[in-house]
């Protein structure tokens, strides 16, 4: 027999050997369906790439798991959700991992980890600490730690989000200092309290009504497609698109742990398999997407791109590492995930940060010459 020949014989036996042997796997696999609540409408760009995270497991499954995505406080309130997934009173939750933080300060390091953990993370950069640096372990880890009977999945990197809106243009911190600005909770709002700036926090719904009161003078959310899609070109028309306290911000899936335990071997590979491949489709979708809805937020709406005063980025910088400090002097654990983070950025940020002078060089030339036109 030729080489060829045999080859050719040999991947026809596997492959009907792999045909014979999948169908046994999945006859073995009992069907499970998992209702996603979410902290938001489901009409939102996560939800999107969530729902294409579901598509991705019922596909690998066979539709042995499916998932159902319920909209915020379709079943408990939304401060509710992860309790109510520990309690098993609904199968998934989707939120960010720092809308936790309450429970454990560590949360923070997961879902938002303000001026990239105060040691130069960016999101591409975290996701590297998480994926090769035993951030993942660590993550596992964090719902022992919140004692929450929860298995997680961190499938949307979606960083950086922007500085915000503003009702007119800041030249300086002193003028940032002057206003009441909309912040994440938690540590990211903190900060900014810490360097003088009045941070408010406020869920969604009540931020535009805020603006048009005169509550607040200006707010953060997201970035261009979200923030469209929110409304703040309807009241604002001034943009900072370069923030910190979001730089680096993950959105997160809550699966019952019982649930989790039920799965086949097979259902639970499909659904890190499926949740690896959504790290990357996140920042794929959110490059497309901001990136039309920018052109349509300035040349239809009116909106207009300021560049984020310097003095900002060292004072919110410094200002975070220092509640790094804090925090990690005050709970073992919280410095257990930070020292991990140093320890890698040490190593990865020297080389990423001059591929990074490479890559915006490359873009900022481009984006100049857009400009021009």
């Amino acid at each position: 027999m030729s080489i060829r020949n045999f080859a050719v014989g040999a991947a026809c036996a596997l492959a009907l050997g792999v045909s014979a042997f999948a169908p046994a796997v999945l006859a073995q696999d009992k069907p499970i369906k998992i209702r996603i609540q979410s902290v938001i409408p489901t009409s939102a760009d996560e939800v999107t790439m969530l729902k294409d995270f579901a598509a991705d497991v019922a596909a690998l499954t066979n539709n042995t798991v499916t998932m159902e995505v319920l909209p915020a406080g379709a079943v408990v309130a939304v401060n509710d959700t992860l309790d109510a997934v520990d309690k098993g009173l609904i199968e998934g939750g989707f939120a960010w991992t720092h809308y936790w933080s309450g429970k454990h300060p560590a949360a923070t390091l997961f879902g938002s980890p303000a001026a990239g953990s105060g040691v130069g993370l960016d999101n591409l950069a975290w996701l590297a600490w998480f994926q090769y640096g035993g951030g993942k372990e660590l993550y596992d880890e964090l719902w022992k730690e919140m004692k929450v009977n929860v298995k997680g999945f961190i499938l949307q990197p979606v960083g950086p989000e922007a500085l915000g809106w503003f009702k007119n243009p800041i030249k300086d911190m002193a003028d940032f200092r002057k206003l009441r600005f909309r912040t994440p909770p938690g540590i990211p709002g903190q900060i900014y309290r810490d360097i003088g700036v009045a941070s408010v926090a406020m869920g969604g719904g009540d931020i535009l009504p805020a603006l048009e009161k005169g509550v607040i003078d200006a707010a953060e959310w997201c970035c261009p497609k979200p923030d469209m899609v929110f409304g703040f070109q309807k009241v604002l028309k001034h943009y900072y698109l370069e923030g910190l306290h979001q730089n680096v911000v993950n959105a997160d899936m809550y699966l019952n742990g019982d649930v989790w335990k039920r799965m086949s071997p097979h259902q639970q590979k499909a659904m890190e398999v499926a949740a690896n491949a959504a790290l990357m489709k996140a920042h794929s979708y959110r490059i497309s997407e901001n990136g039309k809805a920018l052109k349509e937020l300035t040349e239809k709406h009116g909106v207009q791109i300021h560049a984020t005063p310097d003095a900002y980025f060292k004072e919110y910088g410094e200002a975070a590492k220092k509640a790094f400090e804090k925090h990690a002097s005050e709970n073992p654990f919280f410095k257990k995930v930070w020292d991990s983070q140093r320890n890698f950025a040490d190593v990865a940020i020297p080389f990423w940060a001059r591929a990074q002078k490479a890559n915006a060089g490359l873009t900022g030339a481009y984006a100049a010459s857009l400009e021009k036109k």
